[in-house]
């Protein structure tokens, strides 16, 4: 059984241009295959300040909390992400579950 790859060079340089995006945004290549191809991508959480967003969230009566929530689901886990083309070419992107 044989199988074929319909990779072609406008899904191929489509595929690098996702990854060099990735890359600007603060993703690091944590592995990286050429002959499939498909990249893991990775960015650590950030730390927050939480001193600082409590004497907001009291400065403001509460109000702050709001933007403090968000920052604090947004950003204090790491992303791991898939990107790869298939063997019909076409290219996705997916979640890895990190622990």
């Amino acid at each position: 059984m044989e199988s074929y790859q319909y990779i072609n060079e406008k899904n191929l340089d489509r595929f690098y241009e996702i990854i060099a995006a990735k890359t600007r945004n603060g993703f690091v290549i944590t592995e990286q295959n050429e002959k499939l191809p498909y990249v893991v991508l990775s960015k650590e959480k950030k730390n927050i300040n939480h001193t600082f967003h409590l004497f907001l969230s009291v400065f403001t009566f509460g109000i702050w909390l709001i933007v403090w929530i968000y920052l604090i689901l947004k950003f204090s886990r790491k992303k791991d992400i898939l990107v790869a083309v298939d063997e019909d070419g076409n290219l996705f992107e997916d979640k890895c579950i990190s622990i």
